[in-house]
């Protein structure tokens, strides 16, 4: 609401730039680390136990250090506001920017601590799906909120671990003055972006992927049978999985990689759509002669649909890159990623 009010008109001077950035910064990495993760996170403990017929999950001490972890790294990122000022290089924290701001130790040192909560929570859903499962309970009978569980659980373990290198990277810069991105010392800027993206691409993926699962499941409640096209969809969840690895540079066409490299990543980026595109009919033929409950959570996972494929639709346009010259840095991507 602050940012909002700041720009409901031109030149307005309501926040000043520091605070408007510390906002911003702390708005990005809070909705992402602090909120939707964790809330995710709830929902694996709460329901993939009983969809497997598991009594607990496989390391209930792991799953009360993780979530301490993970609570801890948020406070101590929030104090940063009280302690100085919080990060405000944005929550992808790009340097050289980064490394020049007081906030910035918070942001490294509270995602390092919140991440290994974050790993911790994935190895156990990992150990506990594939140990815990109930008598008759094969991997190609679980439902589909358990599956992309699995597969955002394997992403948590690849994706956040280039990102604790990345940190750490930052840290020894900060703290001991390390060159690794000082570009007059021989050390690369971008080589950060990469590393940033490598996780940030997977991290999308790792948060829609359970919400695909919830979804999915809800449907095919509310519509009074079996989900359409089961295989195909846990197809569907491991390429979105698989492909969401190798697509991180369409964050990063503008960089100056030449114009093959942004082809490659273009076009690996749009075959993306093609899992998708199969989840989404999947949803519309449930639905498709099935006997239609419009209770609060059938609407709710009905009305997904349009507005998950309106999202979808904007990453298309954004893939192809000579578009992505003239969206790059613009208010359509932000709404992309919203």
């Amino acid at each position: 609401l602050l940012m909002r009010i700041q720009l409901m008109c031109p030149l307005n001077d309501f926040l000043d730039g520091s605070t408007f950035n510390q906002l911003m910064t702390m708005h990005g990495t809070t909705m992402l680390f602090f909120a939707a993760t964790p809330i995710l996170f709830g929902f694996m403990n709460w329901v993939v136990p009983l969809q497997i017929g598991a009594r607990d999950v496989a390391f209930p001490f792991l799953n009360s250090l993780g979530f301490w972890l993970f609570l801890f790294g948020a406070l101590l990122m929030n104090t940063s506001f009280f302690l100085g000022g919080a990060p405000e290089a944005g929550w992808t924290s790009y340097v050289p920017l980064a490394l020049n701001y007081s906030g910035t130790d918070f942001f490294v040192i509270g995602l390092q601590i919140s991440g290994i909560g974050t790993i911790l929570g994935a190895i156990n859903f990992l150990t506990t799906i594939f140990t815990m499962r109930a008598p008759g309970m094969t991997l190609l009978r679980m439902p589909m909120f358990t599956w992309t569980t699995v597969v955002a659980s394997a992403l948590i373990l690849f994706a956040f671990t280039p990102l604790t290198g990345g940190l750490t990277l930052i840290m020894f810069e900060r703290l001991f003055n390390a060159s690794f991105f000082d570009v007059a010392a021989g050390g690369n800027t971008v080589i950060y972006e990469h590393i940033f993206w490598i996780f940030g691409h997977p991290e999308v993926y790792l948060l829609v992927l359970p919400a695909f699962g919830i979804i999915s499941d809800v449907l095919a409640t509310f519509s009074t049978k079996r989900l359409f096209g089961y295989h195909s969809m846990v197809f569907a969840t491991i390429m979105i999985g698989f492909i969401g690895f190798m697509i991180w540079v369409h964050h990063m066409f503008t960089v100056g990689m030449g114009p093959i490299t942004n082809s490659v990543f273009g076009i690996a980026t749009m075959l993306v759509g093609i899992p998708t595109g199969i989840k989404v009919f999947n949803w519309l033929f449930t639905m498709i002669g099935g006997k239609l409950h419009f209770t609060t959570a059938g609407l709710f996972a009905m009305s997904f649909i349009p507005n998950f494929l309106i999202g979808g639709v904007t990453g298309v346009m954004l893939a192809a890159v000579s578009a992505d010259y003239q969206f790059h840095d613009t208010y359509f991507v932000v709404a992309h990623f919203h």
